[in-house]
């Protein structure tokens, strides 16, 4: 069964989200928020694998994130000509956080993560919960598929807010750069349909199938 087909749902939309490529503070696991900081080398292989990955789609929008690193993953994946950007698919805001490790911000603030931790002069979990929401409201309006380019926070957030879960629990899906997932439907009920594919980055020639 493909990702597509198992998604059921009749005329419901699919959503494929794709995480931007590795940049050299991905790459260093430093948390990114606002910062726009560009592909690294590697990381514009992994939008071309992307594109290859996603030959097979037929989409009928494609929304990115304004920032760099997500722009021109859209682009070099060779969607960027159709994209909308939309403001609401930015990283969450780190404030004073923006640049760091998690290791880094735990000598200052033992036991942090960013889930549950204060993020002074950034943006609380609940900003940006409302606007992946947002996101999540005109996704289920569309129709057909849409591709999302945006990045790992946001894009587990909107994940959470698809399937009506607290935005908190998008701490439990793990995201990699270059990642693809899908969201869809069984019947009327918002699921995953794919989550965290990266196959596609080890060869130029995998592809995932499409609905």
């Amino acid at each position: 069964m493909t990702p597509g087909t198992a998604a059921g749902g009749g005329d419901k939309p699919f959503v494929v989200l794709v995480r931007h490529g590795e940049t050299e503070w991905s790459k260093s696991q430093r948390h990114t928020g606002r910062s726009d900081i560009p592909l690294s080398s590697h990381g514009r292989v992994m939008a071309e694998r992307v594109g290859v990955a996603l030959r097979n789609w037929q989409f009928s929008r494609v929304l990115t994130s304004p920032l760099t690193r997500a722009l021109d993953t859209c682009r070099i994946a060779g969607f960027g000509d159709r994209a909308e950007v939309r403001g609401d698919l930015r990283e969450w805001d780190y404030g004073a956080y923006d640049g760091l490790t998690s290791g880094q911000i735990r000598m200052e603030q033992p036991g942090w993560t960013v889930w549950r931790g204060p993020i002074p002069n950034g943006e609380s979990i609940d900003e940006v919960g409302r606007r992946c929401c947002s996101v999540v409201a005109d996704l289920r309006a569309s129709q057909g598929t849409t591709a999302v380019f945006s990045h790992g926070h946001a894009l587990r957030i909107l994940a959470a807010c698809w399937l009506d879960l607290p935005y908190v629990d998008g701490r439990l899906f793990l995201l990699d750069a270059g990642a693809i997932s899908i969201l869809g439907y069984e019947h009327e009920q918002p699921v995953l349909t794919l989550w965290n594919s990266t196959a596609h980055l080890s060869t130029s020639n995998d592809t995932i199938p499409g609905p």
